[in-house]
């Protein structure tokens, strides 16, 4: 492969990763709100937890669709519209005058932002060879840690200095600056790579059936792991400066900048464990299957550490806990972000990702919903957590049991070639 096609690969990665940092801006900018929100909008927890939820909801309904778009169209023509829709439902957000026009908007961003990590995942599968899959899917999923580590602080902070409203302004003018970015920077390659061939052939162009995919064990194992894995990550990234500011009796800007602590570390196991380690041993020989198998599974293990903060009493063990759930749930999440375009047949790798992402919304949907009923109704975390955990041991039997080997799905008999 030529230099010059080496660095704009790497040029598209960190764009992708720039991408989810500013929609995760976007995502965490509500979280940080939940005071102000209460005060202008008069709602309890329960309604924040709805209105935590609600952009998954258009979020969700769009994963099936925008896989099957991005298979037609490509991740250029639909990367430009969604990251345009998305910069709009920013600065609605910013204009809302009532609960039920914010909750508008955060259906529309879920509209803009359901692409986002489909096309991501796609991408990643036209530019790199599998072996290097890990380490670039690695740029933008630690780019979503890394939005909550400083965009939690530092959107809190402009919060508590200028209001919800220009808050959320500000995000939205960076969502309309990537927007222009994208378009003018992001381009599909003429040769894209093939998981059969390692990068020396152009892809299996034939498309298969979303039935098809969906009756696949790799599939829905791969979809039931990752949905738990996204479960922890909405509840934390939705509730977790509240936890600890209410729990711990934090103050506010303190519960901020403390919140900031698990994500950092989220976003370095992210990079140098599910990137740089999985690629670095799968380069020296080491068996692809079971180093990501083993990081997949264990990284869901250590998520179970959620159980410990459950019950810490101090702010210090609290963060520890949070720091080994998300960091080793973080160190899982690359590898299984480029499972889709390791084991979809043919040009299916954007709906497989669809299919992935339908359950992590699903687990987006209900983490901050649940978790307002059950801190509404108990004034306590602990059995939120309690759930979170369950569901996560659901999540390593469906790697273990239905996922097994990462190897591509059989074509089945009858293909749908692309138009």
């Amino acid at each position: 492969m030529s230099e010059v096609k080496q660095r704009n690969r790497w040029t598209i990665a960190v764009l992708l990763a720039v991408g989810v940092l500013v929609n995760y801006f976007d995502r965490v900018n509500l979280t940080v709100s939940h005071d102000a929100l209460r005060a202008d909008f008069g709602i309890n927890d329960i309604t924040f937890g709805f209105l935590l939820g609600a952009y998954n909801w258009t979020y969700a309904m769009l994963q099936l669709p925008s896989g099957v778009l991005l298979d037609r169209f490509g991740v250029r023509a639909v990367g430009c519209v969604s990251t345009l829709i998305w910069s709009i439902a920013s600065f609605a957000a910013a204009l809302s005058r009532n609960i039920s026009a914010f909750f508008g908007a955060r259906f529309l961003l879920g509209v803009g932002e359901a692409p986002t990590f489909p096309s991501n995942a796609k991408a990643i599968g036209y530019w790199f060879p599998p072996q290097l899959r890990s380490l670039a899917t690695s740029f933008f999923d630690a780019a979503a840690k890394f939005s909550s580590a400083i965009g939690v602080p530092i959107i809190g902070l402009l919060l508590l200095r200028v209001g919800w409203r220009l808050s959320f302004a500000a995000t939205g003018l960076l969502s309309f600056l990537y927007f222009i970015a994208f378009c003018t920077i992001y381009r599909d390659p003429a040769h894209k790579f093939s998981d059969l061939q390692a990068g020396a052939a152009h892809i299996d162009g034939r498309r298969v059936s979303l039935g098809y995919l969906l009756r696949q064990p790799k599939v829905l194992g791969l979809a039931i792991g990752f949905g738990s894995y996204n479960y922890v990550f909405y509840l934390l990234l939705t509730w977790m400066p509240v936890y600890l500011s209410r729990a711990l009796h934090i103050n506010l800007a303190a519960s901020f900048l403390y919140t900031g602590v698990p994500w950092l570390i989220a976003t370095f196991g992210d990079l140098l464990v599910g990137g740089l380690l999985v690629d670095g041993l799968i380069h020296r020989g080491w068996n692809a299957n079971r180093v990501r198998t083993t990081i997949l599974i264990g990284g869901t293990a250590m998520g179970l550490g959620l159980l410990g903060a459950a019950h810490a009493h101090t702010p210090a063990h609290a963060l520890f806990w949070l720091s080994v759930s998300i960091g080793g749930l973080s160190a899982a999440a690359p590898v299984g972000w480029s499972v889709p375009s390791l084991i979809a047949p043919g040009d299916s790798v954007g709906s497989v990702g669809g299919i992935l992402n339908l359950s992590n919304q699903i687990s987006g949907i209900a983490a901050p919903i649940i978790t307002g009923f059950l801190v509404n109704g108990r004034q306590s975390f602990a059995a939120a957590f309690g759930v979170a955990a369950g569901y996560l041991i659901l999540g390593i039997a469906a790697y273990i049991f239905l996922l097994g080997e990462i190897k591509t799905i059989p074509m089945p008999a009858h293909t749908l070639p692309v138009s």
